[in-house]
C-alpha cells in the first residue's frame, strides 16, 4: 500500500467476502491506471464502489441483487444532504411495532436463550425488532419517495437490523442461542451519504454481468465474482450467495414470498433457480471448470483498457487457471497477493513459470490486466 493513502471510510452489512480490507490498494491501482471511469461489476454491498466514488472517480456499481442497488443508489445516486433524511428517519423510529410478516417467520422470543420460535425453527431476530421492522417497512412505502429518497431509507433500516441479527454472517442459518447483540434495540441511522459532484453521473444498474458488458461505458472494470468451493466433496446441491442475504430481498420487495427451509428462505433463490455460473463447482464437457470458463467469457466480453479481477484461494478456480486466462487475454498483467493471516501484500509479474507458493489460510489474489497495452510500475501499491 502507498506511503501517506488516505483509506477512504465506507459502509456495509456483513457480507461473505468483503473487500474492505483491499480497498487501499484497489484505489491505488486505478489512481496509477490514471483512469476517470470505473466499474464495479459485482458491487455486492457497494463498498469498493463507494470508495471509488469517494476518490474522485465516476463509477458504474452493477450487481444482480437487489440490495446491492438500493445500496448503490443510496450511496452513488443521492444529491440530498443527511438533514433531509433525519425527520423521515425519527418518523419511522417512532412508530409502534406490530405483528406482521417478518414477526411471523424471522422473530423469535428473547425470554429464553434458544433461538428456536414454536415452530421449532431458529430465529434471525427477536421479536421487539421484528414488530418495529413490520411497522416501518410498510411506512416507507407509504410515504410515497422517488427511488433514490426511498433507497436511503432501506439501507438504513437494513443497517438497522443487520447490527441486531443472530447469525454467523450470512442468513442460511441461525445461531441455534441468541448473539448478544439481538437483545439491543434496532436503531435507524441516516446512512453516510457521499455528496459529491460524480452523483450525477454515476450508474447504478442491476444486470447480469454479461448484459452489463455489452456497454462499454468505462475505462477501467472491478470484477469480484462469488466463488465456487473449492470443496471436492461438495454437494451438487448447496447454499449460493441469492440464499446468503435473502432476507434482504424480502425487505426491499416488501413481497411477502413463500418460504421454504430451516431458514425460511426465499423459494426463489433456490441453487434450480437463483445460481451463478461463477459459483459452478462442476467441468464442462472440455474438461474445464465451469466457472474458469465464465471468467474468461467475462474477459473477453469486456472492452475496457483496463480490468483488475479479484480473486480468492478458497475458491473452485486455481490461482494457474486464472493465470493462464489473464495471460492468454492481455498484453500485460501483475498479480498483487494479500495474506490476510499476515496482512502482507506482495506484487508479482506473471510469467508462464509462475507458480504460486504453498498456499496457507485465506489469500486475496488481485489480477490486473492491461487489455490493449503496457501496466505502469504496480510494486507500490
Amino acid at each position: 500500500m502507498q506511503t501517506g493513502f488516505v483509506f477512504p471510510k465506507t459502509e456495509g452489512i456483513k457480507y461473505a467476502g468483503s473487500k474492505r480490507e483491499i480497498i487501499p490498494s484497489i484505489l491505488s491501482i486505478a489512481q496509477k491506471l490514471n483512469v476517470r471511469k470505473v466499474c464495479d461489476g459485482f458491487a455486492g454491498t457497494t463498498r469498493v464502489s463507494q470508495a471509488f466514488s469517494k476518490a474522485g472517480f465516476e463509477v458504474w456499481s452493477n450487481d444482480t441483487s437487489d440490495c446491492s442497488r438500493i445500496m448503490g443508489l443510496c450511496y452513488l445516486k443521492n444529491t440530498k444532504p443527511s438533514s433531509y433524511f433525519q425527520p423521515m428517519i425519527d418518523h419511522l423510529s417512532g412508530l409502534e411495532g406490530k405483528v406482521g410478516w417478518f414477526t411471523t417467520h424471522y422473530g423469535g422470543c428473547g425470554k429464553k436463550k434458544s433461538s428456536e420460535g414454536s415452530d421449532g425453527k431458529k430465529k434471525l431476530w427477536q421479536l421487539h425488532n421484528t414488530m418495529k421492522l413490520d411497522a416501518i417497512r410498510p411506512e416507507i412505502d407509504r410515504l410515497g419517495l422517488d427511488e433514490t429518497d426511498q433507497a436511503v431509507l432501506l439501507t438504513s433500516l437494513i443497517h438497522a437490523m443487520d447490527k441486531v441479527d443472530s447469525t454467523v454472517g450470512h442468513q442460511a442459518s441461525y445461531l441455534r442461542e441468541w448473539a448478544p447483540r439481538a437483545y439491543l434495540p434496532m436503531k435507524m441511522e441516516v446512512p453516510s451519504l457521499i455528496l459529491n459532484q460524480m452523483n450525477s453521473k454515476n450508474r447504478v444498474t442491476q444486470a447480469d454481468i454479461f448484459e452489463a458488458l455489452k456497454k462499454n461505458q468505462a475505462e477501467l472494470y472491478y470484477f469480484d465474482p462469488p466463488y465456487g468451493s473449492s470443496n471436492e466433496k461438495m454437494p451438487p446441491s448447496r447454499v449460493r450467495y441469492a440464499s446468503y442475504y435473502h432476507v434482504w430481498t424480502s425487505l426491499i420487495r416488501n413481497d411477502q414470498p413463500k418460504v421454504v427451509g430451516a431458514a425460511n428462505r426465499r423459494e426463489d433463490v433456490s441453487d434450480k433457480i437463483a445460481a451463478s455460473v461463477f459459483e459452478e463447482f462442476r467441468k464442462s464437457k472440455n474438461g474445464r471448470f465451469i466457472a474458469i470458463e465464465a471468467i474468461e467469457k467475462m474477459l473477453k466480453a469486456t472492452r475496457g483498457e483496463y480490468v483488475i479481477l479479484s480473486y480468492s484461494n478458497q475458491g473452485r478456480a486455481t490461482l494457474e487457471n486464472i493465470a493462464e486466462v489473464c495471460g492468454d487475454l492481455s498484453k500485460d498483467f501483475t498479480i498483487i497477493e494479500k495474506d490476510h493471516r499476515s496482512h502482507v501484500m506482495r506484487s508479482m509479474r506473471w510469467s508462464r513459470e509462475w507458480i504460486p507458493e504453498k498456499e496457507t489460510g485465506t489469500k486475496e489474489f488481485l489480477f490486473i490486466l492491461g487489455k490493449n497495452g503496457k501496466l505502469p510500475n504496480l510494486s507500490t501499491v
